[in-house]
């Protein structure tokens, strides 16, 4: 549980310093948009490359105040072009302020609908107060993969 919260504000703390650069919101379309992008360079370019995409601070599937992340469906993540320091690492036990499992939520929706939007409570970069939070999950075709992005409402 430590390292869940020691993970938790080292991703806070990284999304604190992106905060002026991303003064625009995402929108939901976008967020769908990328993700299927993301999913697709999957499949046709390998998980190695699609990784390596994803993982670019200044690449495409970073815009406005979003990205595009990619998690197994243990939730493992697999990469993060904000908070590198989460590659790598088991994000099951991940809640906001509330409470909410969102990574198990993610899982749970990938796992079953294939897609769909999870709603929780997470800080806005540079905000410390919790605002509602959306991020689409969309399961990658023939894998147990998943990309993810998410809006502020």
């Amino acid at each position: 549980m430590r390292r869940v919260t020691i993970l938790t504000m080292m991703f806070l703390f990284v999304l604190s310093l992106a905060g002026p650069a991303m003064a625009q919101s995402a929108t939901k379309d976008e967020c769908v948009a990328k993700c299927k992008e993301a999913a697709q360079l999957v499949n046709e370019k390998g998980l190695d490359a699609a990784i390596a995409e994803i993982n670019k601070k200044d690449g495409k599937f970073v815009w406005k105040d979003s990205y595009v992340f990619l998690m197994d469906l243990d939730g493992k993540m697999l990469a993060h072009p904000v908070s590198p320091a989460l590659i790598g690492k088991d994000q099951m036990g991940l809640t906001d302020k509330a409470g909410k499992l969102i990574v198990k939520d993610f899982v749970e929706v990938a796992k079953t609908k294939g897609e769909g939007w999870v709603p929780y409570m997470w800080p806005k970069p540079g905000a410390e107060a919790p605002a509602k939070k959306l991020t689409y999950v969309y399961r990658v075709t023939g894998k147990n993969l998943f990309t993810a992005a998410g809006t502020y409402e």
